[in-house]
């Protein structure tokens, strides 16, 4: 708080009203031989209007086979990969996966927006990108996957390239739209530390209202806040808001109040009020007195909250992304944001790569595999390259110790749990084999291969496992085996047809913390079928600790179920915060390409891409 203590010292050293609020109150001339200094005629209680002459201010391969044993064979449209018809999605078998067919069925209605988002109709080569499915779940020859994967993500690239034109603030306002403060994301930088930071604070930012040759900066205060982001006036437009602007709280021209002063920094009232008061001085100190602004080592603590402890050339053992059941070991190739883009060991020419978060479930130190039992792809490479290290293993999330040796989890025993191949549904699935320290390898009942290859490994305190009936009790859409025809799914039955018993209740995590999040909040996620992609999302559905996430301007098939402590989930302004690309709503990107002329749109919403919500890096080098 800005105390009256301060207010105390200004009235009564009238000498350092200056230093206090780090006032300029008076100019230099624009002569060469200026020497440096206020004006010693002009009065201690008033500020000189700014003189219209501007003066400068000086200062200091493998086929799996279908369990049933049908033949007959079928080619993804969208992926090219061969498999068994029987077990192909949907009823025209026209597609492998979920993945593919949502990919295949979007890119009909959104096959212009990235490319006019560059101002330019898509490339014939644009429109064979080949989109592979985060997995192979049912039919695969690995090789063909991997070479079709290498050739678009080196046609593709990996640099990022802004997507211009979306603002977060006008998205915000326009919509009357609340964000998630960032006070929900305590992985993210200042989540545990963020404080009082509220509206009516006020600070010390740059004054953009000014025409002189040097940086300035006035006070202004928060009207709105959007997680990273605020609603800014400056002090004396009162109700005026032409000239409220947005800016990100952690950026670096904004400081405390009394920064300037501190740093011998000017403060300049803005010229579309300057006339408004004689004594500015005065103004502040009344209008300040009693206000909250931020703490002194804010910039600090931002600084260090961004510090992140993996480094490039640290092996870690990552989920395989093709064969889900097994982990590889990989490369830390660079670190934004906490994010770490993995390169495969095995990848000669550095594109197999996988993004998630530091924290992520996904990621763990070099033996992990070996120690609980999980299935590893051993590496071609004998011995580690020059400068790769292995990751020291309390740098990874630790999962809650549980205690096995009671009434555990048996192989056979029904649950429900999230499909890590279609997020948007929770699904009937069976523990296939327990591991050690509480990890537990799942399957989904109906569309597992026959050798395993797609079981999925979740620890025991997972929340994305769930009891028999949970989907029932919450009125959430449970997702029968495929193939099951009596309808609607009935778990008492299920379980007396399958002669298996559900899971004991008592075993699965109930914790539900005091997240924060609330129905319509907006923030930024990550898109799971492409985690490469960060995407401006709203939180539609709160189910305990499950939040129901979806990418605005996209159908809700595309939602994803993701937990409220899911590192995946950031608040407003991170991408701008840490560099990262920010994918804006389709809906938005088609709105604002509209002055691209009419003969590209033309074009544009002739041609096709392939591929599941491309991202404009991918389309870069097209």
């Amino acid at each position: 708080m800005i105390t009256a203590l301060k207010k105390q010292n200004i009235l009564h050293n009238p000498e350092e009203k200056e230093d206090s609020f780090g006032m300029f109150d008076g100019y230099d001339s624009c002569s060469e031989d200026t020497s440096s200094s206020s004006s010693s005629e002009e009065s201690e209680e008033e500020v000189a209007p700014l003189p219209s002459s501007l003066p400068i201010i000086k200062n200091n391969g493998q086929v799996y086979t279908y369990p049933d044993g049908k033949s007959g064979m079928a080619t993804c449209e969208m992926c090219g990969m061969v498999g068994v018809r029987d077990a192909f999605y949907s009823k025209t078998k026209r597609f492998c996966s979920v993945s593919c067919s949502r990919s295949y069925s979007s890119n009909s209605k959104k096959a212009s927006i990235l490319a006019r988002l560059q101002g330019k109709p898509p490339t014939k080569k644009a429109k064979v990108l080949q989109k592979q499915p985060l997995v192979a779940k049912l039919a695969a020859y690995a090789q063909y996957q991997a070479t079709l994967q290498n050739q678009a993500k080196t046609k593709a690239g990996n640099s990022a390239i802004s997507v211009e034109g979306f603002s977060w603030g006008n998205y915000i306002n326009s919509n009357s739209f609340i964000a998630a403060p960032v006070t929900c994301f305590k992985h993210a930088p200042m989540g545990t530390c963020w404080g009082d930071i509220s509206e009516n604070v006020r600070i010390e930012v740059p004054n953009t209202d000014c025409s002189l040759p040097t940086k300035v900066f006035w006070i202004a205060g928060i009207i709105k806040l959007a997680g990273y982001n605020a609603l800014l006036r400056y002090e004396g437009f009162e109700n005026d808001s032409s000239l409220d602007f947005w800016c990100n709280i952690c950026g670096s021209d904004i400081h405390p109040v009394g920064w300037c002063a501190a740093s011998g920094k000017p403060l300049v009232p803005p010229r579309t009020v300057q006339h408004k008061y004689t004594n500015w001085k005065a103004f502040l100190v009344k209008r300040l007195t009693g206000a909250k602004t931020l703490p002194p080592d804010f910039s600090q603590k931002v600084s260090e909250s961004m510090q992140y402890p993996f480094k490039p050339c640290m092996r870690v053992e990552v989920v395989d992304k093709r064969h889900l059941c097994r982990t590889r070991v990989a490369v830390v190739e660079s670190v934004i944001g906490g994010r770490l883009r993995l390169v495969y060991e095995e990848s000669e020419d550095r594109t197999d790569d996988f993004w998630c978060h530091m924290h992520s479930p996904l990621i763990h130190h070099i033996g992990w595999s070996r120690s609980i039992g999980h299935r590893f792809k051993r590496s071609d490479i004998t011995k580690k390259q020059d400068g790769h290290f292995d990751t020291p293993p309390h740098l990874f999330a630790k999962v809650k110790e549980v205690d096995q040796s009671g009434e555990w989890f048996k192989e056979g025993m029904k649950l429900e749990a999230i499909d890590p191949l279609n997020l948007s549904t929770i699904c009937v699935a069976t523990i296939r084999k327990v591991l050690a320290d509480g990890f537990l390898m799942i399957g989904i009942d109906g569309s597992e291969a026959a050798d395993g290859s797609d079981w999925f490994c979740y620890h025991a305190t997972s929340p994305s496992i769930f009891p028999v009936g949970f989907c029932e009790i919450n009125m959430i859409e449970l997702t029968p085996p495929r193939g099951y025809t009596k309808l609607p799914f009935k778990w008492f039955d299920y379980l007396r047809e399958t002669g298996s018993i559900a899971a004991p209740v008592k075993l699965f995590n109930k914790d539900v913390p005091n997240h924060g999040f609330r129905v319509g909040m907006k923030l930024e996620a990550v898109d799971l079928m492409e985690p490469r992609l960060i995407c401006v999302a709203t939180v539609t559905r709160i189910i305990h600790r499950l939040l129901r996430i979806h990418f605005d301007g996209w159908e809700e098939e595309y939602d994803q179920w993701v937990d409220c402590e899911s590192p995946d989930l950031y608040p407003v302004g991170w991408c701008q915060l840490t560099g990262y690309q920010l994918q804006p709503p389709a809906s938005q990107s088609s709105r604002e390409s509209q002055s691209a002329s009419s003969k590209q749109k033309k074009k544009a919403k002739s041609q096709q891409y392939k591929g599941h919500k491309k991202s404009i890096e991918e389309m870069a080098s097209s």
